[in-house]
């Protein structure tokens, strides 16, 4: 028999768990929710990642990291049973809330995750303009200054012209190796 109240009261919650924990506390709590029976009242876990472009030995990677590292959402109905087996799953310190309360997040909240969760390919945010001073950050040519005389934003690479040995040269870069002076 179906029970009347299902979808009622489920909200998301914040549940904090030890850095580094996160994938840990979520299989543990999947396993829990199954060999406990909780599926009518614990729906969904969500560990918020987003794809972010890094710069590691001169080359450009893109990994997913966390949004929230030490936080796992859970999509549930908040009875004192379903509370007590999120509460008592390993690596979980607590929901966020007041007291022994845990307060729900904000569905607007939740959509906007989703929506950053979802974007496959981070955008470059590139606020140089053709003419502009730069510092360069990293690389070969780390601690340079030099013009930037081009941007190509749709590769997020920048040519910057340095002055190295008394001649003017040109280097193309990354966006991620410079910074704006």
């Amino acid at each position: 028999m179906a029970k009347q109240n299902e979808g009622l009261g489920q909200r998301w919650y914040a549940i904090h768990t030890y850095s580094g924990y996160e994938e840990n506390v979520s299989r543990n709590l999947r396993q829990r929710i199954e060999s406990l029976d909780m599926e009518d009242k614990i729906f969904d876990i969500l560990i918020p990642t987003e794809t972010k472009i890094k710069i590691k030995n001169g080359k450009r990677k893109t990994t997913r990291e966390k949004i929230f590292p030490g936080y796992v959402l859970v999509s549930m109905v908040v009875t004192d049973d379903s509370w007590y087996v999120v509460r008592n799953t390993p690596n979980v310190t607590g929901f966020i809330g007041t007291g022994v309360i845990p307060t729900p997040i904000d569905d607007k909240e939740i959509e906007e995750l989703q929506r950053r969760m979802g974007v496959e390919d981070p955008t470059y945010n590139i606020d140089v303009e053709t003419g502009d001073t730069v510092k360069i950050i990293d690389g070969p040519f780390k601690e340079f200054e030099g013009k930037v005389s081009d941007v190509d934003v749709a590769r997020g690479k920048i040519k910057i012209i340095i002055s190295m040995f008394g001649r003017e040269t040109p280097v193309e870069l990354d966006f991620l190796q410079i910074k704006k002076v």
